[in-house]
C-alpha cells in the first residue's frame, strides 16, 4: 500500500487524468529564477500556495468590489469575489479535465494589483500616470506577483511559473515590465480563459445579488432581463418558498445556467476543431472556451443591465467621485512631499521612478488604510 503520494506520482497521474491538451504541471516552463522541485506539491500547487500567503491577497479583504467596506457586513469585497472565482474556475477546469490547480492559480492572483476603491481607484491612477507608463491592475497584479512581494531570499515577488504569469496578464497585454514576459502565442491556454471566465461569471452573478441585497436594484427592475427571467421559472417550478430563499435561488440557477452552458459549448467547440494538444490550443485564431452565442447574447444583456441600474447608480458614482478624488489627492501629496513615505519606498525611485514607486504603494492600500492615511495627511484638525 502506497501511503505518501509525491510530487512526481503526482505528476504522472495528471498526465493520465487531464486532457491532452491542459497545461500538466510537469511540463511547465518553469519559473523566471530557477528553483529545485518541491518533493510532495506540483509547480502550480506552489503558485497558488504562495500567492495565497502574499500580503497582497490578504489585503482584498478590505478593497472594494462594488460596495465600500463600511458600507455592509455582507457585501462582496475583493477577497470574496477571488474566492467564488476561484471556485467556478476549479469546477470549469475539472469539468473539462483541464488543470485545476493552474486555473485556480491565476484567479486567485488576478486582482492583487487592484487599488483601494475598485475600478474608481483604477482610474483615477491611470488618469494620474498618462504621461508615466499609464496603469492597469492586470498590469499591477503581474507587478505585485513579479516585483512587489518580498518573501524569498534570492529574488523579489514571489517567482511563480510562466503558466500562472500568463494568465494573470490576460493575453494580449503589452508593457515595459523589468521581467522578461512569458513568450505571446496567438491563443492562452485553456485554463487562463477558463480562469477569465470564471472571473465573469463570478462578478455579474455576486454583484446583482449584492445590488438586490442593497436596495439599488429591485426585483421587478430585472423582468427585462431575460437570463434573470428564465432562472426565475426554473425556481418558482419547485414550489413555494420564501422571497428571500427564492432570490437567493434564482442567483444559484443563473450561475449554475452560465457554467454549464459554458462547459458544454466549450466541448462543443474543442470537438469540431478536432484540439488534440496544447500547441493547438496556443495556435488557435478562434476563442475555444466561450458560451454559445444565444446564451452570451443574453449575458451581454444582463451586463448590460448591471452598467445602467447598479454601476452607474447614483450612490455608487458619488462613491466613486469621492474614491477618485481621495487617491487623487494621496498621490500629489506623496509627489510634493516624498518625506511622507516609508523609507522602502523612497529607495525604489533611483531603479523604478518616482511616480511607479508612489503608484505601487498607493495601489497597494486597503480601502480602510487610504481613508485613514487621508484623513491623516490632509485634514487640518488631525494629528498623526
Amino acid at each position: 500500500m502506497i501511503r505518501v503520494r509525491t510530487r512526481e506520482a503526482y505528476e504522472k497521474e495528471e498526465a493520465e487524468r487531464l486532457a491532452p491538451y491542459a497545461v500538466c504541471s510537469g511540463g511547465s516552463a518553469g519559473r523566471v529564477v530557477a528553483e529545485p522541485d518541491h518533493p510532495y506539491r506540483t509547480a502550480f500547487q506552489r503558485d497558488r500556495d504562495r500567492i495565497i500567503h502574499a500580503r497582497a491577497f490578504r489585503r482584498l479583504e478590505y478593497k472594494t468590489q462594488v460596495f465600500v467596506f463600511h458600507e455592509g457586513d455582507h457585501y462582496r469585497n475583493r477577497l470574496t469575489h477571488t474566492l467564488e472565482g476561484a471556485q467556478i474556475a476549479r469546477t470549469l477546469a475539472r469539468a473539462l479535465r483541464l488543470n485545476e490547480d493552474l486555473a485556480e492559480a491565476v484567479v486567485l492572483a488576478h486582482d492583487l494589483g487592484h487599488t483601494p476603491f475598485g475600478h474608481a481607484g483604477e482610474r483615477a491612477l491611470a488618469k494620474l500616470l498618462e504621461d508615466d507608463g499609464g496603469f492597469d491592475h492586470n498590469r499591477q497584479s503581474l507587478r505585485v506577483v513579479d516585483l512587489l512581494e518580498e518573501r524569498y531570499p534570492g529574488f523579489l515577488g514571489l517567482n511563480l511559473t510562466d503558466e500562472t504569469r500568463a494568465g494573470i496578464l490576460k493575453h494580449g497585454q503589452r508593457f515595459s515590465h523589468p521581467i522578461a514576459l512569458p513568450p505571446e502565442t496567438p491563443h492562452p491556454s485553456l485554463e487562463a480563459r477558463v480562469a477569465d471566465l470564471a472571473d465573469e461569471i463570478a462578478y455579474t452573478n455576486h454583484d446583482l445579488d449584492d445590488g438586490l441585497r442593497s436596495g439599488l436594484l429591485r426585483p421587478e427592475d430585472l423582468d427585462e432581463v431575460a437570463l434573470w427571467c428564465e432562472a426565475r421559472e426554473t425556481v418558482r417550478a419547485r414550489g413555494e418558498m420564501p422571497e428571500r430563499v427564492a432570490l437567493s435561488q434564482t442567483i444559484v440557477a443563473l450561475m449554475n445556467r452560465l457554467v454549464t452552458d459554458l462547459i458544454e459549448e466549450t466541448a462543443r467547440r474543442l470537438d469540431a476543431a478536432s484540439v488534440d494538444a496544447l500547441d493547438e490550443v496556443r495556435a488557435s485564431r478562434e476563442p475555444l472556451v466561450a458560451l454559445p452565442e444565444e446564451c452570451a447574447s443574453k449575458a451581454r444583456d444582463l451586463k448590460r443591465f448591471l452598467l445602467q441600474r447598479l454601476y452607474r447608480h447614483p450612490r455608487v458614482l458619488a462613491m466613486n467621485r469621492k474614491a477618485e478624488r481621495l487617491l487623487g489627492d494621496l498621490y500629489r501629496a506623496y509627489r510634493e512631499s516624498p518625506e511622507l513615505l516609508p523609507p522602502r519606498v523612497r529607495e525604489r525611485f533611483p531603479e523604478e521612478g518616482e511616480a511607479r514607486a508612489v503608484a505601487d504603494y498607493v495601489a497597494g492600500m486597503t480601502d480602510r488604510f487610504a481613508l485613514d492615511e487621508h484623513r491623516v495627511l490632509l485634514d487640518p484638525h488631525e494629528r498623526r
